[in-house]
């Protein structure tokens, strides 16, 4: 099968910048999407930002100009770099991924890593 390995998170002070780190692997014959999304307590899970194996990205609304989404096709790697963070950064971050393996397309989710961002 896939899985979904996230690094990085943490600790930071608002202002800061921090990089998040995804890795896809498994028996993997083609990603479509990968990205990452985020969920604070009480609220519903958003999308921050994704890139398509074209590299075209999509980003949240409320990320747009403080984060940046990068791949390494050879790595199945997915970057996300997050500057000038704020205090309603402070959430946990999934990395997704639509990812077509020996059993077919699916859908992976990492297991999230915790970003906390202080005032």
């Amino acid at each position: 099968q896939v899985q979904l390995v996230e690094s990085g998170g943490g600790l930071v002070q608002a202002g800061k910048s921090m990089r998040l780190s995804c890795t896809a692997s498994g028996s993997i014959l083609s990603i479509n999407v990968m990205g990452w999304y985020r969920q604070a307590p009480g609220k519903q899970r958003e999308l921050v930002a994704i890139i398509k194996s074209n590299g075209s990205t999509n980003y949240g609304d409320a990320v747009k100009g403080r984060f940046t989404i990068s791949g390494d096709n050879a790595k199945n790697t997915v970057y996300l770099q997050m500057d000038r963070l704020k205090p309603e950064d402070t959430a946990v971050y999934y990395c997704n991924g639509l990812v077509k393996g020996s059993l077919g397309l699916g859908n992976y989710w990492g297991q999230g890593t915790q970003v906390t961002v202080s005032s």
